[in-house]
């Protein structure tokens, strides 16, 4: 196995392998398979795999009839197509019937890179998570990725999926003991001064960023935080009232997103300091995606600033 792997590409081969325990699965897609790597289970599986074309308004209301035939259909685009161009659908003929459809957004956040602001997606979560009943999961690696789309076929109702293009580090470890859970999150570290709440691959950055604070002196706690929603208010306090600071990162915009959920939780009830690691009211563009995390205040360093910005 290779040390990094796309979460996009964990998603294609996880729909392969499921879709032979799963019989009622069917794949739709919006003519990107090989990009979102849903041909992996167009190859075998292709009695149950539908390419929609560029039209992901109408994938999306032929998924919702699809599950009303109790079919569980994945969707698969690029995540600022997916929340985007089909939200009216997904709301309406999707989240409002509680169907029980599954959107696989791939190429989210700024590290789709050179496409450029047009393409980046960075105010999905925020469309997502403000829809009733809809769960949002970004997933930190490859691992959790599979058994993220196996818990999504287990759930009941819609749920988007949040998928990178890049591919990134495993944080989690592919045993027996490894347990995923909607909606529970996962304590990677403990630390005494501060915890650093992450999804996605911002979660190896809070990872790099406490081994530099632990060379300062600074005892960081990580927090794996792959269910945006329903957060997992408990971590979010315990957290809080453990170390008194919180850190939150993400490769999303810092409104709506994982940021303003963690700070609306700890508003609620156990009011901390809440410092924010995401892009600020701003587009992206264009670049290479090392670069753009950068660019944007996404790396290790970032969050080693605003840890320190806050103690």
């Amino acid at each position: 196995m290779s040390d990094k792997i796309a979460t996009r590409e964990a998603y294609g081969t996880a729909l392969a392998e499921l879709g032979e325990k799963y019989k009622n699965i069917v794949v739709m897609d919006a003519d990107l398979s090989k990009s979102t790597y849903t041909c992996k289970f167009l190859e075998k599986f292709p009695d149950r795999f539908f390419n929609m074309g560029i039209a992901e308004a109408n994938m999306a209301a032929t998924a919702a009839g699809l599950a009303s035939c109790n079919k569980i259909p994945f969707i698969s685009t690029f995540a600022v197509f997916a929340s985007g161009r089909a939200f009216d659908q997904i709301r309406n003929s999707i989240a409002y019937p509680e169907l029980n459809v599954k959107i696989g957004a791939t190429h989210a956040g700024i590290t789709v890179g050179e496409d450029g602001g047009s393409h980046q997606s960075i105010e999905d979560i925020a469309l997502m998570r403000s829809i009733p009943g809809m769960t949002v999961i970004c997933p930190a690696d490859g691992i959790e990725t599979k058994a993220a789309v196996e818990a999504s076929i287990l759930h009941k109702g819609p749920v988007y999926l949040r998928l990178g293009r890049v591919a990134v580090p495993f944080v989690n470890k592919d045993t027996s003991d490894y347990k995923f859970e909607i909606g529970k999150a996962v304590k990677l570290a403990d630390g005494n001064d501060v915890t650093i709440i992450a999804t996605g691959l911002m979660v190896q950055e809070a990872l790099e960023a406490r081994e530099l604070l632990y060379k300062d002196g600074i005892s960081a706690g990580v927090i794996n935080m792959h269910t945006i929603k329903p957060i997992d208010e408990q971590a979010i306090i315990d957290a809080a009232t453990s170390t008194g600071r919180i850190v939150t990162a993400e490769e999303h915009s810092i409104i709506g997103g994982l940021s303003e959920a963690v700070a609306g939780v700890t508003s609620r009830y156990c009011p901390v300091p809440v410092a924010m690691v995401g892009i600020r009211d701003v587009f992206g563009r264009s670049g290479k995606p090392g670069e753009l995390m950068k660019y944007y205040g996404l790396t290790s360093l970032d969050i080693v600033q605003s840890v320190k910005s806050i103690i």
